[in-house]
């Protein structure tokens, strides 16, 4: 359907607010966030701003699904399916961190401290699973090429993790079981631990080379997971 003048206005008008807002990510932090602000800097009236983003939520809204949605977009471009299994995992880790270094204030709106009175809606949850989605996608591939190693779980233990994360592994099969799928999960929130631990500081004067120490402990978690090659 082809858009009308009205509307591709609109959109662009949207995005600059969007755009705008996410500049003031880097100067005074999600929780602090002004749609004023924002009408400001754009040299609008704030009534003009809110006929097109109505409040601070769904502005964080806004924000976060297109923080998601280019974080899964950067997952997606550094997955070689040419690479084994291991070399897949890490070179989606390093994308991951790639994108976070490059976009620090995002990152800590998608994976720091919680925004007050901001309660994320669901349409949030769906767009973070798209980089989740990513490293599923290498782990059900390798099971299904035969490319997955590790123990099988004792047959009477308490499945430690639930339905939902089938999908996200590209479906069933026989080497995703409850084990391999917890490991999984310990894996990818373990890469998402060491990226935040390096932008928010935690590793200064820990570290003798980030990057050597990234590639090497996501490498680890390949392993942990039972990723070949």
């Amino acid at each position: 359907m082809v858009q009308t003048a009205r509307e591709r206005a609109r959109e662009a008008l949207t995005a600059d607010i969007v755009e705008t807002a996410r500049g003031q990510l880097a100067e005074v932090g999600a929780a602090a966030l002004s749609l004023r602000a924002v009408a400001r800097e754009l040299g609008l009236a704030s009534s003009a701003v809110y006929r097109y983003v109505p409040s601070r939520d769904d502005l964080l809204t806004r924000l976060l699904v297109a923080g998601y949605a280019s974080l899964g977009a950067a997952a997606e471009d550094a997955d070689d399916p040419g690479l084994a299994p291991r070399g897949r995992w890490v070179a989606v880790s390093r994308g991951v961190r790639a994108w976070a270094l490059a976009h620090p204030h995002e990152w800590a709106l998608l994976y720091g401290s919680p925004v007050p009175g901001y309660a994320a809606p669901q349409d949030t949850v769906v767009a973070a699973m798209r980089s989740a989605g990513v490293f599923g996608r290498v782990l059900g591939d390798a099971a299904r090429s035969g490319g997955l190693v590790g123990r099988t779980p004792d047959a009477d233990r308490t499945p430690l993790v639930g339905p939902d994360v089938g999908p996200v592994l590209g479906g069933e099969h026989p080497a995703l079981d409850d084990d391999v799928r917890a490991r999984a999960v310990l894996a990818w929130s373990s890469t998402l631990g060491l990226v935040s631990a390096e932008l928010f500081g935690h590793l200064v004067g820990v570290t003798t080379d980030q990057d050597a120490f990234f590639t090497e402990q996501v490498g680890r978690l390949a392993d942990l997971v039972g990723l070949m090659g």
